[in-house]
């Protein structure tokens, strides 16, 4: 009797069919974001939120041209372990999502047996009529073996879908640690920057205190001032010694930060002081809102909901029977080697095997019910997602444009306290004015610059969280 090829290929022409139907669950479709606005408060113009953070990223810190930050940059980049951890769970959900892809194919194994058998003379008889000898054989099988489990209703399609949607967030929760990382350092360097002025400053103050302590402890000696006079200019010198030692160790943690986001021990760590840039970088008039689509965290939450959609799909297939290519098998069978590759020697055999739950107490519907709440759940998480994106987006900004009107407000101010400065030095050159009310003056003015000075290192902070607000890009 002939082998069924025909029906063989049949068979296989059938369940190829089958395995390209549409599969089980509902398609993916990112949902809208309702009530989005139309505009920033500013004025600057606003479109909806579409994730694209697949763009190249750029070196977003060159923008304020300072070299000691673009290196301590390029070293969190290389060094810091939290992005190195979150590097490696992307390359982790990528090697999964292979594993869920390797599904697809039919898995195939080779299996080769070889034995001699003795069999006994005394065994139990198969014949009453005949006589039974000792028998010794040769068993000789090579098979490749098959196993597939039929992808009728797109089961395994949808968990490759899922499986390559974590991928993607896992790529993207990646990027918004590079994000969060770099920015906590470009910030924490402003800090210290605005530190390392205002440690100059206070300082160049201290030196003028202590002047006036010591003119009005002549004074006081000539009978001019009171002893309160001198304990009032002594107390503010020990106030001023008191906020050099709090802005020194201030600045020593911000340095220790620094050490740590670049990846380096913090006792090792020195950072020689230094000054803040000219000023922040303009921001754009009318500021493009889609580049608000680059933010890696508004693409892991998207990509968080393709994969919960999927994984509907993934538990209603539990409703369906589940079909596996079993027993499927070919090869040779022979005793002797000589004849082993030969038509009589081929075996072979291709089943089909269907099986069905009939009973589970519900834990199919469970399922079910499961993997669409978690869709409900990631895809309201995306909204608060975008939502979040737009508040930090227009805060950094109002807090940009407000210590922006600020500091040419002290600006001002500084200016018309330097006036004051130069009429006394004047006044005091020609005897109008005593020493004391020239160090008070100057006192005044270093105070006024050093306001201006926190103010300028708040507008840096403060453009920065508009970068990251932005996804690391303008």
């Amino acid at each position: 009797m002939r082998p069924p090829f025909p029906l063989s290929a049949g068979l296989l022409a059938g369940l190829s069919l089958l395995a390209g139907c549409t599969a089980i669950g509902p398609d993916y479709h990112r949902p809208p974001v309702q009530d989005m606005p139309a505009q920033w408060k500013d004025g600057s113009g606003w479109q909806n939120a579409v994730p694209a953070d697949g763009e190249p990223k750029q070196a977003w810190w060159r923008v304020y041209g300072d070299a000691t930050l673009d290196r301590l940059e390029a070293d969190c980049l290389a060094q810091n372990a939290s992005l190195q951890q979150a590097l490696a769970k992307w390359q982790q959900a990528q090697a999964q999502a292979g594993i869920h892809e390797s599904a697809t194919l039919p898995t195939v194994g080779a299996n080769l047996g070889a034995s001699r058998t003795r069999i006994s003379a005394d065994r139990p008889l198969s014949s009453y009529g005949s006589t039974q000898g000792e028998t010794v054989q040769n068993d000789v099988r090579p098979l490749l073996t098959v196993s597939y489990e039929l992808d009728w209703l797109g089961q395994v399609r949808r968990d490759v879908e899922s499986a390559r949607a974590s991928a993607e967030q896992s790529r993207a929760d990646a990027e918004n640690v590079r994000l969060l990382l770099t920015a906590q350092l470009a910030a924490s360097y402003f800090q210290l920057r605005e530190l390392d002025e205002e440690i100059q400053q206070i300082s160049a103050s201290i030196a003028l205190q202590r002047q006036v302590v010591r003119l009005t402890q002549l004074r006081y000696q000539g009978g001019i001032a009171s002893s309160s006079d001198t304990a009032t200019q002594e107390a503010g010198l020990q106030a001023a010694g008191a906020q050099l030692s709090l802005l020194n160790n201030q600045r020593l943690q911000q340095e220790d930060l620094l050490a740590t986001l670049s990846g380096k021990p913090a006792a090792d760590f020195h950072l020689a002081p230094g000054a803040l840039p000219p000023s922040t970088p303009e921001v754009p008039a009318g500021l493009p809102a889609e580049l608000l689509q680059r933010r890696p965290d508004i693409a892991s939450a998207e990509r968080a909901m393709a994969a919960a959609n999927a994984q509907i799909g993934v538990a209603e297939a539990g409703w369906f029977p589940q079909l596996t290519l079993t027993p499927t098998y070919a090869g040779y069978e022979s005793t002797t080697f000589s004849s082993l590759v030969s038509a009589p020697a081929m075996v072979w055999s291709l089943g089909l095997q269907a099986s069905q739950v009939l009973f589970d107490d519900g834990r199919t519907r469970g399922a079910v019910e499961s993997a669409r709440a978690g869709y409900a759940a990631t895809a309201a998480n995306y909204r608060q997602t975008v939502l979040q994106a737009i508040e930090e987006t227009q805060d950094a900004l109002g807090a940009l444009q407000g210590l922006r009107q600020a500091t040419r407000q002290q600006a001002g101010a500084v200016a018309s306290l330097g006036k004051v400065y130069a009429i006394s030095r004047i006044r005091y050159q020609e005897g109008l004015d005593n020493a004391l009310t020239l160090a008070i003056n100057q006192q005044n003015l270093l105070g006024a610059e050093r306001l201006q000075t926190q103010l300028r290192g708040n507008q840096f902070v403060a453009s920065v969280s508009l970068l990251k607000a932005l996804g690391g890009r303008w």
